[in-house]
């Protein structure tokens, strides 16, 4: 726990699903003493989507529950975070609740018409990506920045190990996440002179829904099992297994806390010593 964090508010974007990294980060930042706002779809996905979103009865649901563990206060807010008017919604109810945000954590991230080589990839799928994982994180941001001026505040985006060490078949989504390596440093030496830090995140083979879901496209593509696409994985991490939410959640809480006080414009992995270049 970081006991500078109580009272403090924290938004939370893709947290509104118990099996995703959002959720984790929320708990942690919870814990910690922090009002938490949930964002998400609030919707179920679409048709052919391979991740599911958090809709608003589980959005509503985890809310309740931090509120009830760590005496927080807790609200779910449905946000589109592609779309202006839903980002703008978004910050009139949170302002009905909140008069200021100190945490924001850019976390909503998907990938669509992967598997794919660049040269076959669906363009409508590509920009879809792009726009998900990448212009997201400037949209809500700006949005966001009015009610953290005048205070230290920290922001985390979630980036990936795959913005450092290019996938095959999922290049959308590793330009995007590098894209946003790039974005993160650039606000952290614009914002500094206002008080506010911030970081990315690069996580590697975290055990979430999407994370099943590879596996379960491996296993069909190599005719195996998803256990032993997973066995095959944990080869390439030096710890030796995959990582949880959880551990994710724990370093958003450091660096969103004076403990990393020092820390701004760094992609910093988490993921097992599975990629070890800066």
């Amino acid at each position: 726990m970081y006991n500078d964090l109580k009272g403090k508010t924290a938004l939370v974007t893709g947290a509104g699903k118990r099996t995703g990294i959002g959720y984790a980060i929320a708990g942690k930042l919870a814990e910690s003493g922090c009002n938490i706002i949930i964002a998400d779809l609030g919707k179920p996905a679409s048709p052919g989507d391979p991740v599911k979103t958090g809709t608003t009865e589980e959005m509503a649901e985890i809310a309740k529950s931090l509120q009830d563990e760590f005496a927080v206060s807790a609200i779910p807010v449905n946000l589109d975070v592609t779309d202006k008017e839903s980002i703008l919604n978004m910050i009139s109810s949170v302002k009905e609740r909140f008069s200021n945000i100190d945490i924001l954590c850019n976390n909503a991230g998907a990938s669509f018409g992967v598997p794919n080589t660049v040269h076959t990839y669906d363009e409508d799928a590509w920009m879809k990506t792009i726009d998900v994982n990448l212009h997201s994180v400037f949209r809500v941001t700006r949005a966001v920045l009015p009610m953290m001026f005048g205070r230290q505040a920290s922001i985390i985006n979630t980036s990936s190990r795959a913005a450092k060490a290019p996938p095959i078949f999922n290049g959308a989504y590793a330009v995007a996440k590098a894209g946003v390596i790039m974005l993160t440093k650039v606000m952290a030496k614009e914002l500094a002179g206002a008080g506010i830090r911030v970081n990315a995140i690069c996580p590697g083979q975290i055990m979430t829904d999407l994370e099943k879901w590879r596996f379960g496209l491996e296993a069909q593509f190599f005719s195996s099992t998803i256990e032993e696409r997973e066995k095959e994985m944990c080869k390439t991490i030096p710890l030796g297994r995959i990582g949880s939410p959880e551990e994710v959640g724990n370093l958003v809480a450091f660096l969103a806390s004076n403990a990393s006080s020092y820390i701004t414009g760094q992609p910093i992995n988490i993921t097992g010593g599975q990629l070890m270049e800066l």
